[in-house]
């Protein structure tokens, strides 16, 4: 569990939760803002807000890139929102159980990773049966929030996210509640 000191983990994902996708200019809400400009190493990257990394640093969890970004996420996120080199999951390759399980391909090595401390995991593509294998498998709390891939991390994101890292966590895993 977590020992003295140490906070839970907290996971990220870059596509979906920190560089939106997938909305046409009529699905954003009125005064969504767009940020920078293209990037010529990745036209994505101007849809990243730079004000999503102070809200970042400022939840109490220990922030982990879990992205297929690997390295690149401390080369071309991290300084673009005001992070700093962040540790990066490495991810194996997808079994075949995963798959007949219909879990995501990073939940295990997640709850790998993790190693029985608590953790958030912020990521557009969880799904129930992600949750059911982590309340089974991952003997420390868990929340695993997913977030609207089409306007990525935005306020009531962070509300849960800083409410369930700063509050009392249940020592056993349940099924968790679909956080949305």
């Amino acid at each position: 569990m977590t020992g003295p000191g140490q906070r839970p983990l907290l996971f990220l994902d870059i596509d979906g939760p920190l560089i939106p996708f997938g909305a046409t200019p009529h699905d954003l809400p009125d005064g969504y803002p767009t940020y920078g400009t293209r990037s010529d190493a990745n036209p994505l990257l101007a849809r990243l807000d730079p004000a999503l990394g102070p809200r970042l640093l400022a939840l109490p969890g220990e922030l982990v890139w879990a992205t297929t970004w690997m390295a690149d996420a401390n080369t071309w996120v991290a300084p673009r929102i005001g992070l700093p080199q962040l540790p990066v999951v490495a991810w194996p390759d997808p079994s075949e159980e995963e798959e007949r399980e219909r879990t995501h391909w990073k939940t295990r090595a997640l709850v790998d990773r993790a190693a029985g401390r608590p953790f958030a995991w912020v990521d557009d593509e969880i799904t129930d049966a992600d949750r059911t294998w982590v309340a089974a498998h991952h003997p420390g709390p868990a929340l695993l929030h997913r977030v609207d891939p089409r306007f990525g991390l935005r306020p009531a994101d962070f509300a849960a996210l800083d409410a369930w890292l700063r509050g009392p966590r249940p020592q056993h895993n349940r099924p968790p509640e679909v956080v949305e």
